[in-house]
């Protein structure tokens, strides 16, 4: 099981100082894209220390919402979409490119990442950017009860899915994320631990509820705008090294 952190999520005079703090830690690097946080210049940079930390390069596209940090559902025609959607990979692709290197992979950020795996005609418009863009990169969408059935509408395209479970979110019986206006919506850094934890060790989560859920996942993200979140990578790396022997 990999790890990921979104990063690269700096904008103009606005900065964001973990990312050379979590980058060592991390499998793979979800980097802002233009369209929530990131602009060339922070992508150049956050290029620079994935590569030199050996960490996969993935675009990290949202709605195009800088004022409300791509947290917020937008109503926009699928054409539009899967132009804005690959417009962002072409920019971070590009810039890599630049510096010899390569994207490995696409998670949608915020808002566009829960809208595509609650509404259908969203995932569809997702599917047809990754499916439509140049070269064949796989896409990282949520691990749940579902993962079966997001196969089969990803194959049909010929998408490669990557399973994805947070560490640091609350849980639904669902197996969807509590919205962020729950006061419980983000864990502290020890119940992000012991979240990992049991996805490592046991392929499940406890919910809101209490309920136990099993989650059957490829990689780990701890968000890099949550507090601590350089502890919990720390420990996160350790629980994936003690896993693996």
């Amino acid at each position: 099981m990999k790890l990921n952190a979104d990063l690269g999520e700096s904008y103009g005079h606005w900065q964001f100082d973990a990312d050379i703090d979590i980058m060592p830690y991390i499998d793979m690097a979800n980097i802002a894209c233009g369209g929530h946080a990131g602009d060339p210049t922070v992508m150049h940079n956050t290029i620079a220390l994935a590569a030199n930390h050996r960490v996969l390069i993935g675009a990290h596209p949202s709605y195009p919402d800088l004022q409300g940090f791509g947290r917020r559902s937008m109503r926009i025609p699928s054409k539009e979409l899967i132009l804005i959607i690959q417009a962002q990979i072409a920019t971070l692709d590009g810039l890599a490119k630049c510096q010899g290197q390569q994207l490995h992979y696409v998670k949608p950020h915020g808002a566009l990442y829960n809208d595509m795996m609650s509404d259908s005609t969203v995932r569809a418009a997702v599917f047809a950017a990754i499916s439509g863009f140049y070269s064949n990169l796989p896409l990282v969408v949520q691990a749940g009860n579902q993962n079966a059935a997001l196969h089969i509408e990803a194959k049909e395209l010929d998408v490669t899915l990557i399973f994805e479970a947070f560490c640091d979110r609350l849980y639904l019986d669902s197996g969807m994320l509590s919205p962020r206006s729950h006061p419980r919506a983000v864990l502290t850094a020890a119940e992000s631990v012991e979240q990992a934890r049991r996805l490592i060790q046991s392929n499940e989560v406890v919910t809101d509820s209490g309920a136990v859920l099993p989650i059957h996942a490829d990689t780990i993200c701890v968000h890099g705008d949550t507090p601590e979140a350089m502890h919990t990578v720390e420990k996160i790396r350790t629980l994936l090294q003690n896993q693996h022997g």
